[in-house]
């Protein structure tokens, strides 16, 4: 009996092990995650264009040489801080707005995921103070989208591998690698990038130029093979972190949340609900306010919620019934605090936890309204693995 109980557990092992690293799995929710946090940043640096030499440019209260000395002490990663004039500054926004919206149609994704990040991060580093919960969860997430393969459903790459047989088929790739490796070279030799950052761009654009020979020259052969489960297995694992990033989001809101009496006595609702700053509907603010049973309901269900989702991943049912309320709990901060951007990125963090059989079903509808038609149109076959399953605590 023992020997066959260890006979199936290596049994289970070795099919666990296969599954991982023979397939990305979670396409549609990594498609989800890409989407929405590309799409958040972009309508994020869209708005504020007008304020953009304020929020992070020259003409910030903090100033350029502020901003390099906490660099040099903290070495976060900017490039912004390569030059002071605001030219340089111009292009990256300009940058930073095109990579997310060609990130957000999945266009061109390894490169485009790589640039995405930088923008992000050159940004947010410059002006520390700007930001809110919700750009942190946009900074963690642009570093783990680049270990993701995010295109494979729902994205301009999956429709060209479709056409032409490789998403890596064509000469912007090329060409934009090419691009890139040229600023990672003048980083290197001006001492923008820290060794830390030098190592992971480096590695970045030499696995690159290895997926595209392979994929050129040896599309069937051994080559790929090892690259194919070298990517399956870092995307596996990026999805894994945002999945566990989510869940301590949620899981040291609520627990500080039960510490204080703030949200024990429902003050921390009821004053946000007073301030102007924080009332772009004033009447429904105040209708709130005036009801102790309702501030009571919402401050006790949001930090039940907060405390009970990680421990619900693997009840599927339960877990969905939590996750469309914490949805619906970011879209009435968007719309009762005036907070769209931290909602929307709340709500894509949350979708890597959404059904596969709702995604494929809402993406169905999609493409049927877009063409016309009275009923939905199958999901196109993605050019990697179809198979919509992901690791456990995904759900199915």
């Amino acid at each position: 009996m023992e020997g066959s109980g260890a006979t199936g557990l290596k049994a289970s092992a070795g099919r666990a092990l296969a599954r991982v690293s023979g397939q990305a799995l979670g396409p549609y929710q990594s498609a989800v995650v890409r989407i929405g946090f590309a799409g958040t940043w972009l309508f994020f640096l869209l708005r504020e264009l007008p304020n953009r030499h304020e929020l992070y440019g020259p003409d910030g209260p903090w100033s350029w040489e502020l901003a390099r000395r906490l660099i040099d002490s903290n070495r976060a990663f900017t490039v912004l801080m390569w030059s002071d004039s605001a030219l340089w500054f111009e292009i990256v926004y300009a940058v930073a707005v095109l990579s997310s919206a060609l990130l957000m149609l999945g266009w061109r994704t390894r490169a485009t995921s790589v640039v995405f990040m930088v923008g992000v991060l050159s940004l947010q580093n410059r002006s520390v103070f700007m930001g809110d919960g919700g750009d942190n969860v946009i900074h963690l997430m642009a570093i783990y989208l680049v270990l993701t393969r995010c295109a494979q459903v729902w994205s301009l790459d999956a429709r060209r591998a479709r056409r032409l047989g490789a998403a890596s088929a064509g000469r912007a790739g090329p060409v934009l690698w090419g691009v890139l490796g040229a600023v990672f070279a003048y980083g290197a030799v001006t001492g923008g990038f820290s060794t830390g950052w030098l190592v992971a761009f480096t590695a970045l654009w030499v696995l690159a130029a290895l997926w595209w020979m392979v994929d050129r020259y040896e599309p069937e052969g051994e080559g790929r093979a090892v690259l194919d489960v070298l990517a399956n297995l870092l995307h596996n694992a990026g999805m894994l972190v945002i999945m566990v990033e989510v869940c301590l989001i949620y899981a040291t809101a609520g627990w500080y949340k039960i510490q204080g009496s703030r949200w024990q006595d429902g003050t921390a609702l009821y004053y946000p609900l007073n301030l102007d700053y924080f009332t772009p509907w004033p009447g429904v603010s105040a209708f709130l306010a005036s009801s102790g049973t309702l501030v009571m309901l919402l401050s006790y269900g949001t930090v039940a919620v907060q405390v009970a989702f990680p421990f619900t991943v693997f009840n599927r049912r339960i877990k969905n019934v939590l996750l469309a309320l914490m949805m619906l709990e970011h879209a009435g901060i968007a719309v009762l605090l005036g907070l769209p951007f931290f909602s929307l990125a709340m709500i894509a963090a949350d979708a890597v936890f959404l059904p596969t059989a709702f995604l494929v079903w809402l993406g169905a509808r999609v493409a049927a309204r877009r063409v016309g038609r009275g009923r939905p149109v199958p999901e196109p076959e993605p050019y990697a693995d179809p198979e919509p399953a992901l690791p456990s605590p995904v759900p199915r």
